[in-house]
């Protein structure tokens, strides 16, 4: 189904599948990953039935969603927000199902869409103030690096009123899910694998765990290899 023309504020998102250089040194489990997150994308995106839809491009081993918001009656940016958010906790949970992790990146800006996306400021100076630009470097070079399965905000450029939204609303199902995280200043996490707020913590260590398991194996491995030999 072809995308309507845009060009307004809006959130974006942009979302890539986690370790997919290593994926490709299996062919099969890359053709894998590439059909899973297409048709969970397709799916997931074209059985809305909410007033602020989210639209997306797949191409490659990423996605781009955005909220179209210029419908007759205008959504607040909260109702896009939770909007797109919603459908990136179904096309991650959809990724995870399959093995996939997914990192995503969000930014609210200018985001121009006329058969291809398109922004300005392509020269020799920075580029500031556009969604889509924001959300792509953010996952590429952001600081802290993005880790697989993780989805953040980037704070700069949000609406007043997302902040409030975030920092101060304790019923909202999706949106108190949206928390700060420890050492990180310029973003907001949105924690999609987890139903309560409780369950963050236990989360954010087991997350933790994992990756001390992870260097942990490689350091014995590294050990194992030199104790193995026989110096001379």
């Amino acid at each position: 189904m072809p995308i309507n023309n845009y060009d307004g504020d809006t959130f974006v998102a942009f979302l890539d599948i986690s370790g997919f250089k290593e994926l490709m040194r299996n062919e099969k489990k890359a053709w894998n990953a590439l059909d899973r997150l297409y048709q969970s994308g397709y799916e997931i995106l074209k059985n809305q039935n909410n007033e602020c839809r989210v639209e997306g491009i797949f191409i490659s081993d990423s996605g781009v969603l955005f909220v179209r918001r210029n419908n007759r009656i205008m959504p607040s940016t909260s109702e896009s927000l939770k909007s797109l958010l919603v459908m990136i906790k179904r096309i991650n949970e959809r990724m995870r199902e399959n093995d996939f992790m997914l990192t995503t990146s969000i930014a609210y800006g200018k985001f121009r869409y006329q058969e291809r996306i398109e922004f300005e400021g392509i020269e020799k100076n920075p580029i500031y103030g556009n969604a889509y630009v924001s959300a792509f470097l953010d996952n590429e070079n952001g600081k802290p690096k993005i880790q697989s399965g993780q989805c953040r905000i980037v704070k700069k450029n949000l609406p007043v009123e997302i902040n409030n939204v975030i920092e101060h609303n304790h019923t909202d199902e999706i949106l108190r899910m949206v928390k700060e995280r420890k050492g990180d200043n310029k973003h907001y996490y949105y924690y999609w694998m987890v139903n309560t707020p409780e369950e963050i913590s236990r989360f954010e260590q087991q997350y933790r765990d994992a990756y001390i398991l992870k260097y942990a194996g490689m350091l014995k491995a590294l050990k194992g290899n030199l104790y193995g030999r026989h110096i001379r």
